[in-house]
């Protein structure tokens, strides 16, 4: 059986949990389809264009989402949205996560686009950048690039009216 490329990288704060990964193939897919298992994933979400089967993770009782951005920028507000509501209702908007539940989340490489996603919702739950930034890296190592961070610590901002603004 193949295996994942790069270890997956749990990252938790509270009852909020994600599942950062790279992005399967459909020659390792069942190694991907474990990792999800054991670390009880309710949703993944595609932050890239992915030729894997979609149907094949469905099967296995996880929602897919596709939620495409271009690599190296931040998400138009569209997409932070729909990641919100996934993770709102993956964690039950707040309350308790007593299952454990977790949200994978990937693109290509589980570097960019997927760590930004996760960061946001880190934001949203209270947390300043550069500490959602830095818990991120202590899991993924190498995890959101520069001009990413620039976007996080002073482009996003978060909303005290549990939604976001972009400026």
């Amino acid at each position: 059986m193949a295996s994942v490329s790069n270890k997956p990288s749990l990252v938790e704060r509270g009852n909020l949990r994600f599942l950062i990964i790279d992005c399967p193939t459909d020659s390792n897919l069942e190694a991907y389809i474990k990792e999800m298992k054991s670390n009880n994933v309710c949703d993944l979400v595609r932050a890239t264009p992915s030729n894997y089967s979609k149907e094949r993770v469905m099967g296995e009782g996880v929602r897919v989402h596709d939620l495409h951005f271009t690599d190296g920028e931040p998400p138009p507000e569209a997409i932070i949205n729909g990641w919100l509501k996934i993770c709102a209702t993956a964690f039950g908007g707040g309350g308790k996560n007593t299952d454990k539940k977790a949200v994978a989340v990937h693109c290509v490489a589980g570097l960019g686009r997927a760590p930004v996603l996760v960061a946001i919702t880190l934001i949203e739950d209270g947390m300043e950048p550069l500490d959602a930034v830095s818990l991120i890296r202590s899991k993924r190592r190498g995890a959101i690039n520069a001009k990413q961070l620039n976007y996080l610590q002073n482009s996003y901002v978060r909303s005290k009216k549990g939604g976001c603004i972009v400026v």
